[in-house]
């Protein structure tokens, strides 16, 4: 018997062992994970007041020991967006710490429990809002009001320009924007199906449904209706996505960017972009922003729509695997940087008073 009470006791020392190994482990992931999500940062709550309406957002403050800083003021793209981007601008607003701005974003109406609804909005609606939070940032003493900017992303591409026309701006950073929201919506449908491998009866058929629901918002139809035309089949459609669609879907960028002239625009255009014809938007962007020399183009060969490398987007694991233990190597190599460096640049041009314009426009860059 002896013999086997000296395997239970080492069974038990080698479990015992085999369990602090495994904590010591885990607390070891779990330490990584909450140092690569620390930021070097200052996050406050804030509520900012726009006519009737409550906007719940966040201040990014860089900890530099400055009472004065630089903003950029975030507009999302489509979707159901909180301030952070479910922690995804954190990055961004590190960088942007770094360069000495802090950083301003807010739940979209109706998300993490903010009033209202971001499916009742307009272009315009969204535009106003901004112009709203850029006043009440104006009258706060740590913002410098002469160096508040923009970063939107796809849909905001729309918005940008608005609010420019609305209220001075010292900058912008223009994400994968859109020009026309037809056209983007064709163009990303085909790129998607071509992505997919599609037969050509199914991209016939993809199109004719496309088609059919231009007719039916030219003719300002209803739900409902588009619910029957469809057989039916509403296919994720909801009442209050149609009306979204029917009050924005006449969007074009094209004549509102000349509210840009002079103004220092750095556009960030992804190689692998799917949902954004983004030839078609530098295009549009240089021959708008021709004059005035403020335009900067930056294109990424491994970025997909949201910048993020096409390398890690191609799977879940990895995507969630680097967003967990290397969130800033989710971006294209060099995206993080080169907004940094947009930003510093424009301190230091300011301070030597030369103006606007980039020390340099590019096509293109590898990241390095």
């Amino acid at each position: 018997m002896r013999p086997k009470t000296r395997f239970r006791r080492g069974g038990l020392r080698l479990a015992v062992w085999s369990l602090v190994t495994v904590l010591a482990v885990t607390a070891g992931l779990v330490g990584v994970v909450l140092w690569q999500n620390s930021y070097d940062m200052e996050e406050q709550r804030v509520t900012i007041r726009h006519g009737g309406h409550t906007l719940n957002g966040v201040l990014a403050i860089p900890r530099d020991g400055r009472k004065h800083h630089g903003l950029v003021v975030y507009i999302h793209g489509d979707g159901p967006v909180d301030a952070t981007h479910a922690d995804g601008y954190k990055p961004l607003w590190e960088a942007n710490a770094k360069a000495g701005y802090a950083s301003l974003s807010w739940d979209k109406p109706g998300v993490a429990g903010a009033p209202g609804n971001w499916l009742h909005q307009s272009m315009d609606d969204r535009a106003e809002e901004a112009a709203a939070a850029i006043a009440w940032a104006r009258a706060r003493p740590d913002i410098d009001g002469g160096r508040i900017g923009l970063w939107g992303a796809s849909q905001a591409g729309w918005v940008l320009p608005k609010i420019a026309a609305r209220t001075p701006v010292s900058f912008v950073v223009a994400v994968s924007p859109a020009i026309n929201w037809l056209q983007q919506g064709r163009y990303n449908l085909l790129a998607e199906l071509r992505a997919d491998g599609a037969s050509a009866a199914r991209t016939e058929a993809e199109v004719a449904r496309s088609d059919t629901t231009r007719r039916l918002l030219r003719r300002h139809a209803t739900f409902e209706e588009y619910v029957r035309a469809m057989g039916g089949d509403a296919d994720g459609m909801t009442a209050d996505r149609w009306g979204f669609i029917s009050r924005n879907y006449t969007a074009d960028a094209t004549r509102d960017l000349r509210a840009l002239r002079g103004v220092p625009v750095l556009l960030i255009l992804a190689d692998h972009d799917v949902n954004v014809d983004t030839a078609d938007t530098e295009r549009t962007y240089r021959k708008v922003l021709a004059t005035g020399g403020a335009l900067a183009v930056k294109r990424y060969p491994d970025a997909t729509h949201s910048l993020v490398k096409q390398s890690v987007e191609q799977s879940d694991l990895r995507i969630t695997l680097t967003a967990l233990f290397a969130p800033r190597s989710l971006f294209a190599d060099g995206f993080l940087h080169d907004q940094g460096q947009f930003l510093e640049e424009l301190g230091s041009r300011r301070r030597q008073g030369t103006g606007s314009r980039p020390a340099d426009v590019v096509r293109q860059t590898d990241g390095r």
